[in-house]
C-alpha cells in the first residue's frame, strides 16, 4: 500500500470533520468551536492544544459565514459593531488565560458552557 494510501482514511475523516463543523458553526452560529473542541481532542490533540486549534479552524469558517449573511442581508454590520471592540479585548483576555488554566478545570469550564448552551436552546 502507498503512503497516500494510508492517509487517504485520515484525511477523508479530517475533511468530514471540518464539513461538520464548518455546517455546524454556519448554522447555529459559534456551535461549530463547541463541536470542534472534541473532536480535536478525538484526533490525538491536547486539551489547550484542541481549544487553541478549534479557534483557528473556526475563525475562518466564522468570516465565511459572517459574509454569507452580510451579503445576504440577513445582518447588518452595524447590529455587531457594538460588541467587536469588547469582544477582541475578550478574546485576548482569553488567550492570555488559557495556557496558566489547568487541564482539568478548562475541560469543567467547557462542559459548563456546553451544557448551559444547550439548556438556553432548549428553553428558548
Amino acid at each position: 500500500m502507498l503512503m497516500d494510501e494510508k492517509k487517504s482514511p485520515k484525511k477523508l475523516l479530517s475533511a468530514g470533520i471540518g464539513f461538520l463543523v464548518g455546517v455546524t458553526n454556519g448554522f447555529l452560529g459559534a456551535g461549530g468551536g463547541m463541536l470542534a473542541v472534541p473532536l480535536l481532542k478525538s484526533r490525538g490533540l491536547a486539551q489547550k492544544q484542541a481549544h487553541a486549534s478549534a479557534i483557528a479552524v473556526i475563525f475562518p469558517l466564522t468570516l465565511v459565514s459572517a459574509a454569507v449573511y452580510l451579503i445576504g442581508g440577513k445582518v447588518s454590520f452595524a447590529d455587531a459593531l457594538p460588541y467587536l471592540p469588547t469582544g477582541a479585548i475578550g478574546a485576548v483576555a482569553g488567550m492570555l488565560l488559557l495556557p496558566h488554566i489547568p487541564d482539568k478545570l478548562l475541560r469543567k469550564v467547557f462542559a459548563v458552557f456546553m451544557l448551559w448552551a444547550g439548556f438556553r436552546m432548549i428553553r428558548n
